[in-house]
């Protein structure tokens, strides 16, 4: 396909076309020119008002549930999903049927992916099954295409393991992701622990079993002098304990969801499921402190926690339903309500989850191969039912005015439109 891009303002800081208005005309998957101005007959032109461009945007921490699972999530339902997202790269969660624990997983999912617009970037376990018990073979999955390692939607609560782990991946210069929340503290808990969880009658999770966990897992990772980077992070003390362990130059990185920064545990009056995650949604002084180090820089990059969960799993009592929230094609949208330019908003897109995981840096140039999304960061919009490309609907945002609007991606010489058929 032949395909013109027309007065786009380009967002690319390593680009010399960085912040002007051009025509970018692609052929056969390739930048093959940007101008001012392009006459030239392709088989579609793309013309919004408004309209950006960067390169493709990278979401570092989804839920697909392929295999094993694939009634909530397919992996091409949610690579439908992340297109219409604006996401060219996704880093999928090792929690499938079985774990990504093993190369011969590692590389099911690259095989499976291979002709789809969006790039799958395997998360692989810390340990076998992610049951904490015992090392996976990381390098033989590093090998295979894993980009990182975790346990997933469990925390690795063993400080042995997770030491080992640190000091297993500085040959390959690993990453290890830990989601920050400690479920042993109050195993059954519904939210958070606080007025709210106190005043709705039901069992919270308290943020200290957050803030023990960062503390903790940054300590070892001085001590191995390797690589931790914390998803979802979720209260104010938490956070506090990656500002300082940044300022003493360590090697710390971290990301927030969409849903910290929109929502507290005052939503779950409502007892609507959707707003029970993990980790839980904190209080309003939380989320202020997280939106704050959203915009001052020290949170580094976003994590869309797009969790796919069946209907029967979620239209229930609150104690009976699984956590999670859809969210892959909202999440921009949510991030766009915070004060930040476009410009510092689209680098935690693209250039910094790139960076942390060492995925390769595409180019904006004539000549590379085209990886970029298309938006309007203005544009405002409202996400219906009819929109939703996931095979689940598991979200609080059906009908919800959001502001910044995908228009597509073009990946793997293939140009995916939001607009409907």
């Amino acid at each position: 396909m032949n395909l013109l891009i027309k007065k786009a303002t380009i967002i690319c800081k390593g680009s010399a076309f960085h912040n002007t208005i051009q025509d970018i005309l692609i052929t056969d998957g390739k930048i093959a020119s940007i101008a001012e101005s392009i006459s030239q007959k392709v088989d579609l032109v793309v013309e919004e008002l408004g309209l950006h461009v960067s390169l493709g945007w990278v979401d570092t921490w989804s839920q697909f549930s392929d295999p094993g699972n694939e009634q909530r999530e397919t992996l091409a339902s949610g690579c439908a999903a992340a297109a219409a997202g604006g996401f060219t790269d996704v880093l999928l969660v090792p929690n499938t049927v079985p774990t990504t624990s093993t190369k011969s997983q590692v590389e099911y999912l690259k095989n499976k992916s291979r002709f789809t617009a969006v790039n799958i970037q395997p998360i692989a376990t810390v340990s076998i099954n992610a049951e904490g018990k015992q090392l996976a073979e990381m390098y033989d999955m590093s090998a295979s295409g894993a980009v990182a390692f975790s346990d997933g939607l469990h925390a690795i609560l063993d400080p042995g393991m997770l030491l080992k782990a640190l000091q297993y991946v500085l040959p390959i210069d690993g990453t290890i992701i830990q989601l920050p929340h400690d479920e042993r503290f109050v195993p059954h808990a519904l939210m958070n622990e606080g007025i709210s969880s106190t005043r709705l009658g039901l069992p919270g999770t308290p943020a200290m079993a957050e803030a023990l966990l960062i503390h903790r897992d940054i300590k070892l990772a001085a001590y191995s002098k390797s690589k931790i980077h914390f998803t979802g992070v979720s209260t104010m003390e938490g956070m506090k304990h990656i500002e300082e362990a940044k300022g003493r130059g360590e090697k710390v990185t971290c990301s927030v969801s969409p849903f910290h920064l929109w929502y507290t545990d005052e939503d779950l009056a409502s007892y609507d499921s959707n707003y029970k995650l993990v980790p839980p949604l904190r209080t309003k002084s939380d989320r202020a402190y997280l939106q704050k180090a959203f915009v001052n820089g020290n949170i580094d990059c976003i994590a869309s926690h797009h969790l796919p969960q069946l209907e029967d799993e979620k239209d229930c009592e609150l104690a009976y339903a699984k956590p999670g929230m859809i969210s892959l094609q909202t999440a921009y949208g949510m991030y766009n309500a915070s004060a930040l330019s476009v410009e510092r908003m689209i680098s935690m897109f693209t250039a910094q989850p790139r960076a942390i995981f060492n995925l390769p840096q595409p180019k904006f140039e004539e000549g590379s191969a085209a990886c970029l999304t298309l938006f309007c960061p203005h544009e405002k919009y409202t996400f219906t039912e009819k929109d939703n490309k996931s095979s689940s609907k598991n979200t609080a945002l059906f009908g919800i005015e959001l502001t910044g609007k995908v228009v597509g991606i073009l990946n793997n010489n293939q140009f995916i439109s939001t607009k409907n058929d």
